[in-house]
């Protein structure tokens, strides 16, 4: 009888299945990418949160546009990040599953995304604290922390007189402002509190009760029609984001795996055959 020896080649254990560096190098491509999109599209007024004064007059196609526009930001940004991601990473063993490898890719790119959105969050929110810190007088920061940015023109045009006002008017504006804003709730705003604000308004300009209930009813609707807009802005902007991180997380996902398959020369890589050309 003859036996035969059966050899075995002792299969490496790899457990850094998750490699830091490629998505490190992913998170900071794709994030890179999303801010200048973003800087891009807010200066040609592709931007549903603009600081304009005319902001309220913001058309719903416009509004449309800025949020298929982030859709498309996040789209390209995170799946460039998650190619770059899957593309980077160390082989590994041939033994492994394909669905396994494709599994891994995967991972790589949504946790370049995961870390990308943090980044763009922090680096966003530093922008947005600097930018206010420097453009907010210090003496409007009591008015504008009642509310009074909202409704500031309406209460100029409240205020409007060519006598100097009587008594304190940055406290009469802060409380008219904060009647105005109770005022747009579902309720309305109740007889007590209009019949205050247009003594209030009568007193500081010297204007006649009729012209002061007549400015009184105009800063009733244009506060209302400011709060209605505010809250229908914030809703743009918030499914925009939730849809552009939601798809930009699949397209990191999909693009880590294409840039893994290239990685591994299982598929062609990206580029242009100029000899077929």
């Amino acid at each position: 009888m003859q036996t035969s020896e059966i050899v075995t080649t002792p299969v490496e254990v790899r457990t850094d299945f998750l490699h830091w560096g490629p998505v490190i190098a992913g998170a900071l491509v794709a994030s890179a990418f999303s801010l200048v999109l973003i800087t891009f599209g807010t200066s040609l007024g592709l931007s549903v949160a603009s600081t304009a004064p005319t902001w309220r007059d913001t058309s719903p196609i416009l509004a449309l546009a800025s949020g298929v526009y982030l859709v498309l930001t996040a789209i390209v940004s995170f799946g460039f990040g998650g190619y770059v991601a899957g593309r980077l990473r160390r082989s590994w063993h041939t033994v492994l599953h394909r669905d396994f490898v494709e599994f891994r890719d995967g991972t790589h790119g949504l946790t370049a995304w995961a870390l990308a959105v943090v980044i763009t969050a922090l680096v966003a929110a530093v922008i947005a604290g600097t930018a206010t810190s420097r453009t907010a007088p210090a003496a409007s920061t009591q008015a504008s922390s009642t509310g009074e940015t909202l409704i500031a023109y309406d209460l100029d045009r409240l205020f409007r007189s060519d006598r100097r006002p009587q008594g304190d008017l940055i406290y009469s504006r802060a409380e008219a402002s904060r009647i105005l804003l109770a005022g747009t709730s579902r309720a309305g705003m109740k007889s007590g509190d209009r019949e205050y604000l247009m003594w209030l308004v009568a007193n500081q300009t010297g204007i006649a009760p009729a012209e002061a209930e007549q400015r009184v009813n105009e800063a009733i609707s244009s506060a209302t029609l400011a709060v209605k807009r505010t809250r229908q802005t914030g809703v743009i902007v918030g499914f925009s984001i939730a849809v552009s991180l939601l798809l930009g997380a699949a397209a990191a996902w999909y693009a880590a795996q294409l840039g893994g398959e290239h990685r591994d020369q299982t598929a062609p890589p990206l580029r242009w055959d100029l000899a077929r050309m």
